[in-house]
């Protein structure tokens, strides 16, 4: 399984958010790599508030919260979101977060499709009983990364989780269109990995939680993304061709609509703080 990546893929104005908080990435135990994909780690202490975007993956995330000046700690699943995830952080705080691989979050919840979690963050106790406050307070309050890690590990190791070949196969398809440029249409994937297109679909609604074309589009926006806050010098006709768009207007389109401004505006803001 591959190790964690150091990319800033997804994050919208990463510089804004890494000058203001601590973030680190983590490997969990050999035997929950299968499924999870890392830890993330994040801590502030910010004199004014700040909040921070998100183009999420197609990963269901679990996390372990405290926002120290306005409650306990508290447990969270979020499904796939489907536009802009924001979330505000105010005053001193931390999360402790397992991404897991997209398509890996049903060995653990088989009783579910990955659809039920789409779009919604929920308490955590609603999908995982044995959550409760004293296990999120015993995440966020150990005493560093180390600490943390092993209590992320406790666990997720505690959880019934029995390997599942429709979860590895959900897993290693979405990894072959992220790392994979030329998968641009889901009838021609679908053909080159022996299904049917409907078997497809029928696998990553179970699994992932999102459509095979969802997650083409979602990740070709991850690429301009990065491509808009690190270049400076970006051809977007030739870029949104290389993505697989039919033309410049589609690129945009897609772009504004998923993080709320033109292209060209957000590698123009993006320059300007640097």
């Amino acid at each position: 399984m591959e190790a964690p990546r150091h990319d800033t893929r997804g994050i919208v104005d990463p510089s804004g958010l890494l000058d203001r908080v601590r973030f680190r990435r983590h490997e969990p135990a050999e035997p929950l790599r299968r499924y999870v994909e890392w830890y993330w780690l994040i801590d502030w202490d910010l004199p004014a508030p700040y909040a921070s975007h998100i183009v999420p993956h197609p990963s269901v995330n679990l996390t372990f919260q405290w926002d120290e000046d306005e409650g306990p700690p508290y447990a969270e699943v979020t499904g796939v979101a489907l536009g802009l995830y924001t979330r505000k952080l105010t005053g001193r705080g931390r999360v402790c977060g397992a991404k897991f691989r997209p398509g890996g979050f049903r060995p653990y919840t088989p009783e579910a499709p990955a659809s039920r979690w789409t779009g919604r963050a929920l308490p955590a106790r609603e999908v995982f009983g044995q959550i409760t406050g004293d296990t999120a307070r015993s995440v966020v309050t150990a005493a560093g990364d180390r600490a943390r890690v092993a209590a992320l590990d406790a666990f997720l190791l505690s959880l019934p989780c029995a390997p599942d070949p429709q979860a590895d196969l959900a897993i290693e398809l979405v990894r072959r269109i992220r790392a994979d440029r030329t998968v641009r249409r889901v009838g021609d994937f679908a053909h080159t990995q022996g299904l049917s297109v409907r078997a497809l679909q029928r696998l990553f609604n179970a699994y992932v939680g999102v459509s095979p074309k969802w997650v083409v589009l979602r990740y070709r926006i991850h690429e301009a993304l990065e491509q808009a806050g690190t270049r400076d010098d970006i051809d977007w006709a030739a870029l949104a061709a290389d993505l697989g768009y039919a033309d410049q207007a589609h690129l945009v389109r897609d772009f504004t609509a998923t993080v709320g401004v033109p292209p060209t505006a957000y590698a123009a803001e993006t320059r300007a703080g640097r």
